[in-house]
């Protein structure tokens, strides 16, 4: 078992180190950034636009949004660093994990709006200083938590692979009438609302810098529902690929460890796959937080 555990985690990390080495984050993220600035200019037209009373350009800003949050997405964002580590981690229900993912997503949203909304009212910033915030100080704060996520993927990978799970039976006691301990059920239901919030709060931390861009501009031409609306656009937009991301970790999950149902091997396969997604999750938030730096 423990040969296993080390291919797996050499295999992992051999894997992500030719791609960072070779420059396929980077490239990826060249390319992200330039397709975000043609959707910048669409948007910034489209709400000049709309300030002028053109009512279809709206539609046409909210529609560039979305699409900016899907290209957005497609970079190397944390969002799916995390969401796709958890899925590949853990036997999640497809439809949990794509509301975790969705609310996520609206999750930046609502810390863009928050920070937008706070620094300008109350602090008095521009938007150059916003962003700089948000690269500066919560972009950093997210990719650490996320690198504790991974850590402690790591950790019940390891703890899983030595010892069987144990849990409280919960059943009342016959002689004083009372449950000394969680029930197997209450325990899986705490561990589910505690991993949903890490995994929320993790991504939510660090708003899009697209969303401060037009909270930003939106509020200086006397717009500011139009830019939250564009906010929450291209938080949807993010939120699919998120979502998509954790359909295809949940499916390749099921793909490796379905032909071991019922084989005593399962429990160890699936330490595998954990400590295998955290390797993953650290070594990109690691990365990501270097180039953060």
């Amino acid at each position: 078992m423990r040969r296993i555990i080390a291919l797996a985690a050499l295999a992992t990390l051999l894997a992500l180190a030719a791609l960072w080495w070779s420059g396929g984050f980077n490239a990826l993220a060249h390319w992200a950034a330039g397709q975000q600035r043609g959707f910048q200019n669409s948007i910034a037209s489209g709400l000049r636009a709309t300030r002028g009373g053109d009512a279809a350009a709206f539609w046409t800003v909210l529609l560039a949004s979305f699409a900016y949050g899907v290209v957005h997405a497609a970079g190397p964002g944390h969002g799916k660093i995390v969401i796709g580590g958890y899925g590949l981690a853990r036997a999640v229900p497809v439809l949990r994990l794509s509301l975790i993912a969705l609310a996520a997503s609206l999750g930046q949203a609502v810390t863009a709006v928050v920070l937008v909304y706070a620094g300008i009212l109350l602090l008095g910033l521009g938007r150059e200083a916003l962003v700089g915030v948000t690269e500066d100080i919560m972009a950093p704060a997210s990719y650490g938590a996320i690198a504790l996520i991974g850590l402690w993927l790591i950790w019940r990978g390891l703890r899983h692979a030595r010892q069987d799970r144990s849990a409280h039976s919960g059943e009342v006691c016959s002689h004083c009438g009372h449950a000394h301990g969680p029930s197997l059920a209450q325990v899986q239901r705490a561990g589910r609302l505690r991993d949903a919030l890490l995994l929320i709060g993790g991504i939510a931390i660090r708003p899009c810098t697209g969303a401060l861009f037009v909270l930003v501009i939106t509020w200086h031409m006397g717009i500011g529902g139009v830019g939250i609306l564009g906010a929450f656009a291209m938080a949807l937009g993010t939120g699919l690929i998120t979502i998509a991301t954790g359909l295809a970790a949940t499916g390749l999950r099921a793909g490796v460890l379905g032909g071991l149902a019922g084989s005593p091997r399962l429990a160890q396969a699936a330490a595998v796959a954990e400590l295998t997604a955290g390797l993953v999750v650290v070594t990109l938030a690691g990365g990501l937080l270097l180039r953060a730096l």
